[in-house]
C-alpha cells in the first residue's frame, strides 16, 4: 500500500471570474472560468481550458487542454472532449505536440453524450445528445449524429433577437 500516490480533487491554480458556481465534487486546475460559469459535480476542466463567461458545464463532463468555450454555452451532462486525434495510428503516448485544439463559438449548446473531437464550431449552433462531432461546425444551425451533420440552418439574428428581447 505504500507506493499508492493519493491525489486529492479540488480546484487548484484556476483563473476565476466573479460569481462562479463549482458544485463538488470536481477537478479543476490550471484553467480559467469566465464571470458566472456553472461547473456541475463530477467535472473535470484540465490545464489551459477557457470557459467563457455565463456557460454551464453540467456533470459528468470532461474538457480537455487545448479547449476553449465562448460565452452563453451549455455542455450538457456526459459531453466529452478529445484533443488526441490518434493521429498516429493510437494515442500520442504524452506527445502533446500531436495534440489539437477544440474552439466553441458563443450561444453554442451541446447536447448529453456527445463526443467533440478537436475542431472549431461557430457561434449559435446546437449540438444534439449523442452526436460526435468530426469536423469544423461553420454555419449556425442543429447538428446531431455519429458523425454529426446538419439537420436545420440556423438564423444567428432571430436568436440573438430572441435572447436579447424584453420580456416586461
Amino acid at each position: 500500500m505504500s507506493d499508492i500516490a493519493f491525489r486529492q480533487i479540488g480546484v487548484v491554480d484556476a483563473k476565476v471570474g466573479a460569481g462562479v458556481t463549482i458544485v463538488e465534487p470536481a477537478n479543476v486546475y490550471g484553467c480559467t472560468l469566465g464571470d458566472h460559469v456553472f461547473v456541475g459535480p463530477f467535472v473535470e476542466i484540465q490545464r489551459g481550458a477557457v470557459i467563457g463567461a455565463r456557460s454551464r458545464i453540467q456533470s459528468h463532463s470532461f474538457v480537455c487542454e487545448l479547449v476553449e468555450i465562448g460565452e452563453d454555452c451549455v455542455v450538457a451532462h456526459g459531453v466529452m472532449f478529445i484533443n488526441d486525434p490518434f493521429s498516429i495510428g493510437g494515442p500520442a503516448k504524452g506527445r502533446r505536440d500531436l495534440w489539437r485544439p477544440t474552439r466553441v463559438g458563443s450561444r453554442v449548446s451541446i447536447g448529453s453524450n456527445a463526443t467533440i473531437l478537436p475542431v472549431t464550431i461557430c457561434d449559435d449552433v446546437v449540438v444534439g445528445a449523442g452526436s460526435v462531432v468530426t469536423k469544423d461546425i461553420t454555419r449556425p444551425g442543429i447538428y446531431a449524429g455519429n458523425p454529426a451533420r446538419l439537420l436545420r440552418q440556423g438564423d444567428s439574428k432571430k436568436r440573438i433577437e430572441a435572447t436579447t428581447s424584453d420580456d416586461s
